[in-house]
């Protein structure tokens, strides 16, 4: 089977499996005081600075709920998109773990902004609402937009400027570096973003996420968070294998370029269809499209995918470091043909 449905579909990259089955070779400490996870958060360093404070987790949920958790009280708010993984595809955990509120900026193919934020900060110390303590982006976001940098630093000055910290979801991180051109560095310190979910699991990685404290004094106690929300793993030394891995000659760059890649293949290949419209900006690895109901059915049989509104009928599919041509062209026959 070859799915479009999620870059979670896909396998573990054999660098990052060999790299697990490596650090099952001896007796180590356990809760990352082993060699490999100080391996692991000294490659985090060189790219979020040496101040960075780096907790490996084991869910981007956990690590987006925990963060957020431990960056606010309970009458705070999270400004985010109303697309965000934190308020559509969590369960609600940010409200039910974290404690605060979630309330939606107005939002442009996924994209939030200075001017829609503003709206929302009009009636602050009003006592009888929440009050907004944190921006949440998602670079790239879920409907497969990049955040330019100079859009991610306008927020973030802007959010420091109103006493406000900006939280980075960035499951799909690479993807999004890899379409800019940039490094972590450039779109995360030198935007001006406080703290950062990293995803590896999205990009190659078995299972492994990172809670990234940019600011080091928002992170300072964060262990007893992570502790008692369940995600301090005792045998960390397999989620640092796999970021070690992951880090190590730029195979996270070449993994998010080649799902790039094959999704921009995807999509150029479709627009030559005259019954499929792309609905969205193909920036990253997803590509969003209306194909004729009829085929949604049969096509999902051959190749899972998600159908994004049901009631526009809008489908997404999902290039992943594992898809190749030869799927993209198998996928576009089965399309045209079903049409």
């Amino acid at each position: 089977m070859r799915a479009f449905a999620s870059d979670n579909y896909a396998g573990v990259h054999p660098d990052i499996m060999e790299a697990i089955i490596n650090a099952n070779s001896d007796d180590m400490s356990s809760y990352g005081n082993d060699p490999i996870s100080e391996a692991a958060k000294n490659l985090f360093l060189e790219h979020f600075g040496k101040d960075a404070k780096v907790f490996f987790m084991g869910t981007g949920t956990a690590t987006n709920t925990l963060i957020l958790k431990h960056i606010t009280t309970s009458w705070n708010s999270v400004i985010c998109a109303d697309t965000a993984h934190i308020n559509v595809d969590e369960c609600g955990s940010v409200e039910a773990v974290a404690g605060v509120k979630i309330i939606h900026a107005e939002a442009v193919n996924g994209k939030i902004s200075v001017e829609s934020i503003k709206p929302l900060l009009f009636d602050e110390k009003d006592v009888h609402r929440s009050q907004p303590a944190v921006i949440s982006i998602t670079q790239n976001t879920e409907l497969g937009t990049v955040y330019t940098l100079a859009e991610t630093k306008a927020i973030c000055d802007y959010a420091h400027e109103k006493g406000l910290l900006v939280h980075m979801d960035g499951a799909r991180l690479a993807n999004a570096a890899a379409t800019l051109g940039a490094t972590f560095k450039e779109m995360t310190i030198d935007c001006g973003v406080d703290v950062l979910s990293f995803g590896g699991t999205k990009n190659g990685c078995m299972c492994a996420e990172a809670a990234v404290f940019i600011n080091p004094e928002i992170g300072k106690d964060f262990e007893f968070v992570r502790k008692q929300g369940m995600q301090l793993v005792s045998k960390m030394r397999y989620i640092g294998a796999q970021f070690k891995a992951l880090l190590t000659d730029e195979l996270w760059l070449k993994n998010a370029r080649r799902s790039n890649e094959l999704a921009a293949l995807l999509a150029q290949k479709v627009q030559g269809i005259s019954e499929v419209q792309i609905t969205r900006p193909v920036e990253a690895n997803a590509v969003f499209a209306i194909i004729p109901a009829h085929c949604i059915p049969q096509l999902q049989e051959k190749f899972p995918f998600y159908v994004w509104n049901e009631a526009t009928g809008e489908v997404r599919w999902m290039a992943s470091w594992s898809t190749t041509e030869e799927d993209i062209e198998n996928f576009v026959s089965a399309l045209k043909e079903l049409i």
